[in-house]
Parts: structure tokens; sequence; C-alpha cells
């Protein structure tokens, strides 16, 4: 599978990636999202941090990228990228379906972003897909999956997404809410032909929310790659919003709290790549700074105890504004 690139690399920064759900689109609810992005958020000032993003990761020895149908235009910055660096081969593109972004380009949509994990939207959305990335596709998830998926249940969705795997895309799913351990469990348990479907799972964990841990191990141990998401907690764990325990253990590290609260995550043995959600290349290089944050088990102990109760910490998440 693609990800055995990314275990054959040669520097740390390979276990971080980069995704683009914070500069595909001028409305998300990452905070201090203001001041990253300014007021200048047009299609093509847009493009152009993309691109810098992309090319500051790429040379400092990120591999993996991942966009997504929901993240405005990241798949088409992602793909712009990809054709004017034609030589680039050693990337693993991953994106993901099931939502259709809505706000039209407008930070104060009513909606920005539609859920459908039907068969006739896999369809569609893969056709635009593969319109922008083409064969440089590696990865392709069902974005957002809960318990109650229909994503789950439909055989044949699951018949058409395993002529995908067998034509050498990588099929894999992505979690979120306060329920994402059963549904990372449930999606385990699905198969076509007596073989397991998915071959990633990509969650949200951080050092605020770590229920889906338990899940995210089991997962490994079944030979799915875990991608991790969310990592800074939407802005949470980062200065100046972060906890005063993750400021003190930062300070001690001599390191921003955004690379701690990444090398929480790194730490563990069953997170195969951490995504990076910087908006700035400022952001990023702190984010790498995580490969080399070196926590004692009296900082580890601190940091634990930030933990929030998921349903807590999802309600908070959810009263967000997309600014």
């Amino acid at each position: 599978m693609p990800f055995a690139r990314l275990a054959t690399a040669t520097t740390p920064t390979c276990h971080i990636g980069l995704g683009l759900a914070a500069v595909g689109r001028p409305g998300y609810i990452n905070l201090g999202r203001d001041k990253d992005l300014g007021e200048n958020r047009s299609v093509e000032t847009l493009r152009t941090r993309t691109h810098e993003l992309l090319d500051a990761a790429y040379a400092q020895g990120v591999r993996y990228f991942d966009a997504a149908r929901s993240y405005g235009r990241s798949e088409e910055f992602l793909a712009d990228w990809l054709n004017k660096n034609p030589r680039i081969d050693d990337v693993v593109i991953g994106s993901k379906w099931g939502y259709t972004y809505t706000a039209d380009w407008s930070t104060d949509a009513e909606k920005h972003e539609v859920k459908d994990h039907t068969l006739p939207t896999y369809e569609r959305q893969r056709a635009e897909t593969d319109a922008l990335l083409g064969d440089r596709l590696d990865l392709y998830q069902i974005h957002s999956v809960t318990p109650d998926s229909p994503a789950l249940a439909d055989k044949d969705l699951h018949a058409r997404l395993a002529e995908a795997a067998a034509q050498g895309l990588t099929i894999g799913f992505s979690t979120s809410g306060p329920a994402q351990a059963d549904a990372i469990r449930a999606a385990l348990a699905v198969t076509v032909d007596g073989e397991p479907l998915f071959r990633t799972v990509q969650s949200t964990y951080n050092a605020l929310e770590t229920s889906a841990g338990p899940a995210l191990a089991e997962a490994h141990d079944a030979g799915l790659t875990v991608i991790v998401k969310e990592g800074m907690a939407n802005g949470r764990l980062a200065d100046p919003y972060a906890p005063d325990a993750l400021k003190a253990v930062a300070e001690e590290t001599s390191l921003g709290c955004d690379a701690v609260a990444l090398a929480v995550i790194l730490r563990e043995p069953w997170a195969g790549v951490v995504l990076s959600g910087a908006a700035t290349t400022v952001q990023l290089a702190s984010n790498l700074h995580a490969a080399v944050v070196d926590l004692d088990d009296g900082q580890v102990e601190r940091l634990a105890a930030l933990v929030e109760e998921p349903g807590a910490y999802w309600g908070r998440r959810g009263q967000l504004p997309w600014h």
C-alpha cells in the first residue's frame, strides 16, 4: 500500500503530514484564523498560500498530503501544485468524500458543508476527485463516519469501494464525534468477500480528546495505517489559547505549545501519520519541531490531566464559529 513509502523515508518528519482543511476554503472553525489569513481570502490568495505550504512541507520532509471534497478547493490547489512539480513522485496523496462544500467561497454561509454517505454521492465525488487528481490519488476515505453512518451497512457501496481497491486505490475512513471508538470498531468489521475493506483510519486524537486511543490501537494491530487529525484541537492547544499546563511544558522544552501537543501524539506506537493543519509556513515549521520534542514521564503525566470528557469536548467543538 502507498503508506509503505512513508515507513522507508529517512526523515523524522515523514510521520507528520499536511492537511489542507484550513487553507482550501476561506471559512473554517480554527481559532486565530483572522490573524492567520487576514482579510484577503480570494481563491488566488489561498491557492498561493497552499502552494507555499506544500513547497515548505516537502522541503522539510513531509510526504503525506491530505485533502477532501468539502475542503473548498483543496483538491484543485493540490492538483495544481503536483502539476507544477511533475518530478515529485515520492508523496502520498489522500482525499475524502462524503461531505459536499456548500459555502460558495463565503465565510458566513448558513451551511458550509452537507454530509451524505450514500452511493450516488460517492460516485459523483469520486468522479470530481478523479478529474482533479487522477492517478496521483493514493487514498480515498469516507469522511467522518459515525456508528449510525449508512456507509457501514451499504453492501452496494462496499462493492464499489472494493472495485476501486482492486484497481490500486487504498480505501479508508475518517471519524468524528464522541463515539469515534464505536465507529472505528464497526468499520473494522466491514468485509467484502471475507477481506477487510478499510486499510486506513483517520481520527481526532489530541491532548484534550483521547477516547479513540484504544480503538485506534486495535485498528493498528489489525493492519490499518492510523492517521491522526485535529491534533491541535482546532487551535485550542496553540498559543495563546493553550491551557496553562501545556504552556508550562512548552516553556520547559523551549519549543512551542503546538510542537509539544503534536509530540504527545507521536509518542503513541499506533500513530502512523500525524497531520499538521498549519495555515502559515511559520506554523508549519513550528509544528515540525514535534519530531524532536523529548518529554519526560512527569511532563507526560501533567499533560494527561488535560483530557476532557468526550461529550464535553465535542460539544465545545460544535460551538466553534466558522471564521
